[in-house]
C-alpha cells in the first residue's frame, strides 16, 4: 500500500509520522518544566532535602525528553525545505519569521539554563539555580508558541499581503498574526494539554512506586502537586478548548462539521455525545449519517457560538453554498464549491499573466488547484472519533485529579486513603498511556480536520510539495520509522531505568 502511494501522500505520511513522534515527547517537556520549577521553588523556600530529590528525580525525566524532542523537531523543520518547497516559498515570509524567532530567543534561552539547570547543582548559588530552572520553563514554553503561532496562521492566515511579482505572502502586520484569537486559543490549549500530560505520568509513576510500597514520601507529594496542578491545568484546557471551537466555527466551517458529521445544517442543533457513523454516508447521498447517535440538545449551537438558536453549516450545506444569519443585519455567505474554484483559478491565471490579483478570488486562491468536492472534505471519521476521543479521556483525567486530591488530603501513611483503593493506584498507571492517546488526538483533529489545506483555503496539499519522487519520500519514510522508532525504544528504556533506580538513586 505504502508502495503506491503519489508524491503528496507520501509527504503527508512522512510529516505525519514525523510529528506524531516528536509530538510524544514535546507534551512532557512543557509541563514538566513547569512542575520543576514549582517543586525547585518549594525546596528554595523550604530547604527541605526531600524536595530537592523530587526536584532532581523529575529532572533527569525532563532531560531524556528534552533531548529527544529536539531531536524530532530538528527533522521537522528540514522537511519544510526537503518535501514541501512549494509551501516554503508561498509563505516563508511568515512561517520562517516564528521559527527564526524560536530558534534564536527561546531554542538558546532554554538549552542555555538548560545546563546551568542540569549539571549546576552545588556549583551555582541556590537563587541562580532556580532561576535557571524557571527560565529553561520558560524557555520551553516559549519555544511552544512561536512555532504554535506559525501553525495558528495556516489555520486562519491575517496579517499577510500577496506579492504577484515574487508569488509569496508577505508579512504586513507581525502583530496580527502574533495576537490572532485563534493564535492564542491554541498556544493556552496545546501548552495545557501539556501540563496536564505531565501531571498524570507524575501522578502514574508515583502510583507504581506505592503498590510497590516504596518511596512513600516522595510520591505522595508528587501526586499532590501534580493533582492539584492537573487541576487548575484543566480548567485553562476546558476553556481555551471552549474558545477553539468557536474560532473553528467561524474560521474553518469544513473541519467543524467534519469533527460533528454534519452533513445537514441545523439551527440550534445538538452535539453527538456517542454516536456511531454511516461509512455509506457521503455529502451527496440520502444516507442517515449515524448508525446509532446519543445527542446533547442544543449542544452544537452553544459549542459554535454560546447561543441557543445558531445555525451550523453541514457538509453537504458548504459544498453545494447556503446563506444564514446568526445576528440581525449579520449575513453569512457561503459560496458553493464550483464557484470557489472558478474564483480561484480566476486567481491563478493572474497570477500566470503577472496581474493584480482580485482580492475577492485571492480568498479561494487554492482551490483552483481542486478538481472535485469530494477533495474539499476532510476524512469525516477520523475526525469525528478523534474529537470525543479527546474530550471524553480529558473528562477521565479531571476525575482522576479530583479523585488524587481527595485521597492524599489527610497526611501520614495510617490515615491516608490512597493505599486503601488500589483500583486508584491502578488507574492513575493505565491513564498514563490514555493520556498520550488523548494528546495525539488533538492534534488529530487540529491537523485531520483541516485537510486537504496547509493554509486554509489559499494553499492544498497538492499544491505545496516539493519536486521529488515518491518513491525518495517512501524510502526515507522506512529510514525514519526505524530511527524514530529506535529513539522511542531508547527514550522508554532510559526512562524505565531511571523510574526504577528511583529518586534516590542517581
Amino acid at each position: 500500500m505504502i508502495l503506491s502511494l503519489n508524491l503528496a501522500e507520501a509527504s503527508r505520511l512522512q510529516f505525519a509520522l514525523t510529528a506524531m513522534f516528536h509530538w510524544i515527547f514535546v507534551p512532557l517537556t512543557l509541563g514538566l518544566s513547569i512542575l520543576i520549577g514549582i517543586m525547585e521553588t518549594k525546596y528554595y523556600l523550604s530547604g527541605s532535602p526531600v524536595w530537592k530529590n523530587i526536584t532532581k528525580f523529575w529532572m533527569r525525566i525532563f532531560a531524556v525528553n528534552f533531548a529527544i524532542g529536539l531531536a524530532t523537531g530538528i527533522i521537522l523543520e528540514f522537511e519544510f525545505g526537503t518535501n514541501w518547497s512549494n509551501y516554503s516559498w508561498f509563505v516563508g515570509d511568515i512561517f520562517g519569521a516564528p521559527l527564526a524567532i524560536e530558534g534564536i530567543l527561546a531554542f538558546f534561552m532554554e538549552s542555555t539554563f538548560f545546563a546551568v539547570m542540569y549539571f549546576g547543582w552545588d556549583k551555582v548559588s541556590k537563587k541562580f539555580h532556580l532561576v535557571s530552572t524557571w527560565l529553561t520553563a520558560i524557555g520551553t514554553n516559549l519555544s511552544a508558541m512561536w512555532i504554535l503561532t506559525a501553525n495558528a496562521w495556516m489555520q486562519h492566515p491575517v496579517g499577510v499581503e500577496f506579492n504577484v511579482e515574487t508569488a509569496r505572502n508577505e508579512m504586513v502586520d507581525f502583530w496580527a498574526i502574533l495576537l490572532s484569537p485563534v493564535s492564542i486559543s491554541k498556544f493556552f490549549h496545546t501548552t495545557t494539554n501539556g501540563f496536564v500530560l505531565a501531571a498524570v505520568v507524575v501522578i502514574g509513576i508515583c502510583c507504581w512506586y506505592i503498590l510497590k510500597n516504596r518511596e512513600w514520601e516522595f510520591s505522595i507529594k508528587s501526586i499532590k502537586l501534580a493533582a492539584i496542578f492537573g487541576l487548575a491545568s484543566s480548567a485553562v484546557l476546558i476553556y481555551t478548548g471552549d474558545t477553539s471551537a468557536v474560532e473553528v466555527y467561524r474560521h474553518q466551517p469544513m473541519k467543524f462539521a467534519a469533527m460533528e458529521g454534519l452533513y445537514d445544517g441545523e439551527r440550534g442543533g445538538s452535539l453527538t455525545a456517542i454516536g456511531i457513523l454511516n461509512p455509506k454516508k457521503e455529502y451527496n447521498n440520502d444516507e442517515d449519517p449515524f448508525l446509532f447517535r446519543i445527542g446533547i440538545p442544543q449542544g452544537l449551537s452553544i459549542l459554535a457560538e454560546k447561543k441557543l438558536d445558531t445555525y451550523t453549516p453541514g457538509i453537504s450545506d458548504i459544498i453545494k453554498g447556503v446563506t444564514y444569519s446568526n445576528t440581525p443585519g449579520d449575513t453569512v455567505v457561503m459560496l458553493p464549491f464550483d464557484k470557489k474554484v472558478e474564483m480561484g483559478r480566476a486567481a491563478i491565471e493572474s497570477l500566470a499573466n503577472g496581474e493584480e490579483i482580485d482580492p475577492q478570488n485571492y480568498k479561494y486562491f487554492g482551490y483552483g488547484y481542486l478538481q472535485e468536492p469530494q477533495e474539499s472534505i476532510p476524512p469525516v471519521a477520523l475526525t469525528f472519533y478523534s474529537f470525543r476521543i479527546m474530550v471524553m479521556l480529558g473528562c477521565l483525567f479531571v476525575l482522576l485529579f479530583m479523585a488524587m486530591i481527595w485521597a492524599t488530603w489527610k497526611k501520614g501513611k495510617e490515615k491516608l486513603g490512597l493505599p486503601k483503593f488500589k483500583w486508584l493506584l491502578y488507574g492513575g498507571i493505565i491513564c498514563v498511556p490514555l493520556v498520550y492517546i488523548c494528546s495525539q488526538c488533538g492534534w488529530i483533529v487540529c491537523e485531520v480536520g483541516r485537510q486537504p489545506w496547509t493554509v486554509q483555503d489559499l494553499l492544498p496539499v497538492s499544491a505545496s510539495v516539493s519536486g521529488v519522487s515518491s518513491s525518495s519520500v517512501i524510502v526515507t519514510i522506512a529510514i525514519f520509522f526505524i530511527l524514530f522508532a529506535t529513539l522511542l525504544v531508547a527514550e522508554l528504556g532510559i526512562m524505565f531505568s531511571q523510574i526504577k533506580k528511583g529518586p534516590n538513586n542517581e
